[in-house]
């Protein structure tokens, strides 16, 4: 049986992985948010390269999937090769119900957490540009050219090749 580590983000995390590795195992990371599982080239890899009775070791649950939807799928595509799962920092082991049931309460907790995350952030941003802090990025469409030229005879096309924009940011400066 052979174990294999998996660890998104940095160095750091794969000092915390057990130091009494089995001689298979294979460490493998990427720096890539684990709020989504597209993307993640390492984790399809490591997803492919498990074999049934290898045994998935991650240090936290939360940093291979934060949504539990995501979460849930990468423990069935584990679970139908017949690879356990285990963090070694919570006491999970997909091997027990037990493992199975608390895997998915601190599932739900990493998406709740990023839920509140993404709320904070957005009051922030609001709060920013009520302030006039926050303005956005400047706008690099010229609307007013825009209708100029069409209402000038230019179609969208034409439109388009002149001020170096795509055909559809024309279209919505139009309906704008």
């Amino acid at each position: 049986m052979a174990t294999r580590g998996f660890r998104p983000q940095t160095r750091t995390w794969i000092s915390r992985l057990p130091r009494s590795r089995p001689p298979a195992a294979k460490v493998r990371s990427e720096k890539v948010s684990g709020t989504s599982t597209n993307g993640r080239q390492e984790l399809k890899t490591l997803l492919e390269f498990v074999d049934e009775g290898d045994t998935l070791v991650v240090t936290r649950v939360d940093r291979l999937a934060r949504s539990i939807g995501d979460l849930q799928d990468i423990v069935r595509a584990l679970k139908a090769k017949g690879v356990a799962l285990r963090a070694t920092e919570q006491p999970i082991d997909t091997s027990t119900a037990a493992g199975k049931a608390f895997l998915d309460m601190l599932g739900v907790f990493a998406e709740f957490e990023t839920n509140l995350r993404k709320e904070r952030q957005m009051e922030g941003i609001a709060k920013a540009k009520a302030a006039g802090v926050y303005k956005g990025r400047p706008a690099s469409i010229d609307l007013d050219r825009v209708r100029q030229l069409k209402a000038e005879g230019w179609g969208p096309s034409q439109v388009a090749r002149k001020l170096g924009i795509s055909r559809a940011s024309v279209y919505r400066a139009l309906e704008s």
